[in-house]
């Protein structure tokens, strides 16, 4: 599944550097995630955990129930934004 930002998201900037897919960017007044580029960095590290959760200071990014996506694909995701 994507993550998302909540609104304990102090706009600190940190996630969007983390993140290798380009899938973080800056609203007002908190950041967003966008579902189809996010895939929890599947393809992008090699454990495949998300690189935005643990740099996050006041931990406002979560799994985002809403959009609930296997490992196969998530991959697929990554190989379809970087083809």
């Amino acid at each position: 599944m994507a993550l998302k930002i909540i609104e304990e998201c102090i706009a600190c900037d940190a996630c969007v550097e983390a993140c290798p897919s380009g899938a973080i960017a800056c609203a007002d007044p908190i950041y967003i995630i966008t579902p189809s580029l996010c895939t929890e960095c599947v393809g992008y590290v090699a454990d495949a955990t998300p690189s935005c959760i643990p740099v996050c200071p006041v931990e406002a990014i979560v799994y985002d129930e809403a959009h609930q996506e296997t490992p196969e694909a998530l991959m697929e995701k990554y190989e379809r934004n970087n083809s």
